[in-house]
């Protein structure tokens, strides 16, 4: 899996814009591989590139968190409680969206991969999202 393009994809994102049309490029190359051109290795590109934007995620999270726990501090405010009170709520969201995704495909080969789409296509946006919460 290509993490450095993953890397780059959320990078060149503008700011405002969640869906960026190098989304999903790195596990379509992998899906190039002989390994990769099966229902069950289409899943796991897609997994793959999901893992790596999960990573993104999670630090987006922690820098957000702490300049809310910053701002907070100055402000008197608890934004960063309502930062963390929101991610818990999205992850519930995000996983019960990608459940019903799966769901709808009950019966069919390719649950699995909608499954993992979901995932990556979530992921991916919300590690925009918590990028922009910030000042640049």
């Amino acid at each position: 899996m290509d993490e450095a393009r993953v890397y780059a994809c959320h990078a060149a994102t503008p700011e405002g814009y969640r869906s960026p049309d190098c989304l999903g490029a790195a596990s379509d190359q992998c899906q190039l591989l002989p390994e990769g051109a099966t229902t069950q290795g289409i899943a796991i590109c897609i997994a793959a590139e999901t893992a790596i934007w999960d990573d993104i995620l999670n630090r987006e999270y922690q820098i957000t968190r702490a300049d809310l726990k910053t701002r907070d501090a100055s402000e008197g405010t608890d934004l960063a409680g309502g930062l963390q009170k929101a991610q818990r709520a999205w992850i519930a969201f995000r996983d019960a969206e990608c459940d019903l995704t799966y769901d709808q495909w009950e019966g069919g080969s390719v649950r699995g991969i909608a499954y993992a789409n979901c995932l990556l296509v979530m992921t991916a946006e919300r590690s925009i999202v918590l990028r922009d919460m910030r000042p640049r």
